[in-house]
């Protein structure tokens, strides 16, 4: 086995030549400079075998707003290896100092866009994010949307986009609170249009990020603070009708805009996404309980976790004057029927609100006795996840 080191600029040519192998692109000069702008932002960490790069890792420091407040999250991203020192255990090692450095860093929860999911679930990630995927023949968008107001096209309004996505993302849970460089890097980037709706005061209500090509309008990020600022927009992509025969949309899973148009058959995917695991369990759940106002008393968590060792053990949620502390207990013999048992793969994927705590005990993802899983249902609130950006 090698060693790890962090990369720096020096390696950037490396770096780059394995993710363009490992990932099957090719880029240009221009695409490659960008790159490495945006990689001035991450921590790479490298599996080194002399002087040659074998493998490597890309942290991406962020926030994410979870029950409205932010968390401090790592990004994995381009996990890559050179074939001839794949199985050799180099990824296993990458991905567990890039834990370490997280929860060092304070960094409490992880995103990553798996290549395989059973890959990273024996790593600690769950599924968490979900897309629904719609492609809308335009005839069906040619109705009366009857919204007050209008729209205006706009370059890249960055304040104004930002002021919008902060609002509507309060509604879900795990979106990025993207800085003024993501949105030039990540979400403006390419030849990608932009319009904002208005409401009949002059407030800006919602935008689009669209692009136009081959008769197809391709919605890449629809977002609105109101029903009315989204029956705006709709109008607006309905009169594309002489330039577009179909319309492709990616919406949150739990989206209703079949409910809104007159012939809602239309081709509908909900496709799995992004996967997360918390890093940190005390420290995450400290600041999770900080938003719950529920009064329950106390509740006890036995929690698994095969790869950080350090966050197995009970965990006793106990409400002290309206707040909840959290008691750890790393000997799991302490308490001999814990009110709920579950790995941190189920317990990440219910605290962000993709799976409801009732549902993981009727298929058996978690055991536990019935009234323990119908307090921590009570507790945990009913959120949405959504993420609409990629890394």
């Amino acid at each position: 086995m090698g060693k790890i080191i962090e990369l720096n600029q020096s390696h950037y040519d490396e770096i780059f030549s394995l993710s363009q192998f490992a990932f099957q692109y090719e880029l240009t000069e221009e695409e490659l400079h960008r790159k490495k702008e945006e990689a001035k932002r991450y921590t790479i960490w490298g599996m080194m075998d002399g002087e040659k790069l074998a493998a490597k890792l890309h942290l991406i420091p962020l926030s994410v707003s979870i029950n409205n407040s932010p968390f401090q999250m790592g990004g994995i991203a381009s996990v890559a290896t050179w074939p001839e020192y794949r199985r050799k255990g180099m990824v296993k090692e990458l991905l567990l100092h890039a834990l370490q450095t997280m929860k060092a860093q304070g960094q409490t929860i992880s995103f990553l866009h798996p290549f395989s999911a059973p890959f990273y679930r024996q790593y600690g990630w769950e599924m968490a994010f979900a897309e629904k995927h719609y492609e809308i023949p335009m005839k069906n968008l040619k109705q009366n949307w009857d919204g007050k107001g209008y729209v205006r096209r706009t370059n890249s309004d960055i304040p104004l986009l930002d002021s919008i996505y902060r609002k509507y993302i309060k509604n879900y849970n795990g979106a990025i609170l993207r800085d003024e460089k993501w949105w030039k890097q990540r979400v403006l980037k390419g030849q990608r249009m932009i319009a904002v709706s208005y409401n009949e005061e002059n407030q800006a209500e919602g935008y689009i990020i669209y692009q136009l090509k081959d008769r197809v309008f391709k919605a890449d990020e629809v977002v609105y603070c109101t029903t009315n600022g989204l029956k705006v927009l709709l109008q607006f992509i309905a009169n594309h009708d002489s330039m577009a025969e179909k319309v492709e949309m990616v919406v949150p899973e739990n989206d209703l805009l079949p409910l809104l148009v007159n012939e809602p058959r239309f081709q509908q995917n909900i496709i799995p996404y992004f996967m997360a695991r918390i890093v940190d369990v005390e420290a995450f759940l400290k600041q999770y309980m900080r938003s719950i106002q529920e009064e329950f008393g106390t509740l006890s968590i036995r929690l698994e976790d095969s790869f950080i060792k350090e966050n197995t053990g009970i965990y006793i949620l106990h409400e002290v004057d309206g707040e909840i502390d959290i008691v750890y207990e790393p000997i799991m013999n302490n308490i001999k029927d814990p009110g709920i048992s579950c790995s941190v793969q189920q317990l990440s994927s219910m605290l962000l609100g993709y799976q409801r705590p009732e549902d993981l005990y009727n298929l058996g993802l978690i055991s536990g006795n019935a009234q323990a899983v119908e307090l921590l249902e009570q507790i945990i609130p009913r959120k949405q996840t959504y993420f609409p950006d990629f890394f």
